[in-house]
């Protein structure tokens, strides 16, 4: 390991999670194994080589599959509220682990060091959650319309379910649906971006002690680090009864169209494209840490950040000049060093894609009052910082009808509320957004039918960031999925009606005679 590495605490993190200069990506219990190509782990905090991992081949995968057939007919047995405590126990370890994991995730992917222990609290947060709704798997009873006849419906777990995730959130995601997962009864077979794989492999080594403690069956909790080709045959398996997947729209696509050829279910997390309106009556001060921290955070790079600000035009003015006051102040270098702002974003195809966003966004008009750039020199050697940058632009622009993962923030001036919201609903993307106002019966319009279309939104703060207890998802080409908090639970599960006679007689419904 280089000295660097060292100099950051780096080698002592990874020791204590378990993590080797060489890996195995597939992962059954506690039993590494790799048939695939090595490939490597930089960090996008120096460029700096963490570690190599040996991907998993089509035997792995095979091999894991097999196994997590067989540990679901033994898993489903447990009694849910026994699965709850094997949830609990899960979150102690990550309590346990939580500096670690979340400096760990701070490296590999680049996000701040707050926003990486962040991430790892919201893996506890959900066990938590997921504690609770394992003594509360409930279905519901109904009045039968024939005499001496009992209806009821109740859920039965699904058996494999598919996760496949992305950079950005490297953990949290997969504990988003692991912990729900196992309550009900199901089995996990977990697909990480290979772009930070060593989050995943720590996070099941975390996940391996507790299976190990409790003489858990091999296969309830399995990772594939695999290319695309296996995440392929994932959500092509009908042995895997749900997949959900957080990524692009572009690839969310075809999962959900491949899914659905073979009847199973899916949950999707796609694209977001999210705005906050600023409204005359808004409290600018709060207004404008809620716009700053929700287009920088992450570097941009949250499905959640804040891309366009819907501004009225009697404080855009006022709003503009603050927030270009506000981005003159951003610190931009490593993230593990908490007096930063922004960190590196992932690597430099992510850098390639901020720089030609900026580009297309001038040839349509779009003003550049923050300009973008590049940064270079010390402390900036992996080449994957870059500066926050505001454009003024019309929502018609190609460009801001897209999303693009990374610091572009985007200006929009109205006059009226309708506009306003017929703007901020005027994207293929639906997942969160946010009103600033002290205006009452705007705040009640915005989340109106007639308001906000998205699955998230908020009232005086940003589109960043949710917490577990509510479902998270988005609506158009965001996916429709929901993962996390609510009622979740039942994406995860069968519905089954059921009926019993407990007569003599066999009355049928709706009054139909059938004498022999």
């Amino acid at each position: 390991m280089s000295k660097k590495i060292k100099d950051f605490g780096i080698e002592k993190t990874l020791k204590n999670l378990g993590i080797k200069e060489e890996n195995k990506g597939t992962s059954v219990g506690g039993k590494y194994f790799a048939s695939g190509k090595t490939i490597e782990s930089f960090s996008p905090v120096d460029g700096n080589l963490i570690a190599k991992i040996k991907t998993s081949g089509e035997s792995d995968y095979d091999k894991v599959i097999e196994t997590a057939e067989k540990a679901f007919k033994e898993f489903r047995l447990i009694p849910a509220p026994k699965r709850g405590e094997i949830v609990r126990q899960l979150g102690q370890k990550l309590r346990q682990y939580k500096d670690d994991l979340g400096k760990l995730v701070s490296y590999e992917m680049g996000k701040s060091l707050q926003e990486g222990l962040g991430e790892v609290q919201e893996m506890i947060d959900i066990c938590d959650f997921a504690v609770g709704v394992s003594r509360q798997l409930h279905g519901y009873t109904m009045h039968s319309e024939r005499p001496g006849h009992r209806m009821y419906e109740q859920y039965h777990p699904l058996g494999i379910v598919g996760i496949i995730t992305a950079f950005n959130f490297p953990v949290a995601v997969w504990s988003w649906n692991t912990a729900l997962a196992w309550i009900c009864g199901n089995v996990t077979i977990w697909k990480p971006s290979e772009k930070t794989p060593l989050c995943a492999i720590a996070c099941q080594n975390i996940m391996n002690e507790v299976i190990k403690e409790n003489n858990l069956p091999e296969g309830i909790s399995s990772v594939l680090v695999a290319d695309h080709e296996i995440g392929q045959k994932l959500v092509d398996d009908k042995r895997v009864s749900l997949v959900s997947f957080t990524g692009s729209t572009r690839v969310g696509r075809m999962v959900s169209t491949n899914v659905a050829q073979r009847f199973g279910k899916s949950i999707l997390e796609l694209g977001g494209n999210n705005a906050i309106i600023i409204s005359k009556d808004a409290d600018i001060d709060m207004s404008i840490i809620g716009a700053v921290f929700g287009a920088v955070g992450t570097a941009g790079q949250r499905c959640t950040s804040t891309r366009r600000l819907i501004i009225h035009e009697s404080v855009y003015d006022e709003v503009k000049n603050r927030l270009v006051k506000a981005y003159g102040q951003l610190k931009i270098g490593n993230p593990l060093d908490e007096t930063n702002h922004v960190g590196p974003l992932i690597d430099t195809d992510a850098v390639n894609m901020y720089q030609e966003a900026i580009k297309k966004g001038k040839k349509e008009g779009a003003k550049f009052i923050v300009e973008g750039e590049v940064l270079k020199g010390k402390g900036y050697e992996s080449g994957c910082y870059v500066k926050p940058c505001i454009a003024e632009v019309k929502n018609s622009y190609e460009i801001v009808q897209h999303e693009t993962f990374a610091p572009i923030l985007y200006l929009i001036k109205y006059k009226t509320l309708d506009e306003a919201i017929a703007i901020q609903n005027d994207v293929p993307q639906g997942l969160s957004s946010s009103i600033m106002t002290q205006n009452l019966r705007e705040a009640e319009l915005f989340l109106s039918h007639a308001g906000s279309d998205c699955g998230i939104a908020n009232v005086n703060i940003g589109t960043s960031g949710a917490e577990i207890g509510g479902a998270f998802g988005g609506e158009k080409e965001t996916g429709g999925g929901r993962e996390s908090g609510s009622d979740v639970w039942k994406y995860y599960m069968r519905r089954q009606t059921n009926t019993i006679n407990y007569t003599a007689q066999l009355p049928l419904a709706q009054g139909i005679k059938f004498d022999l």
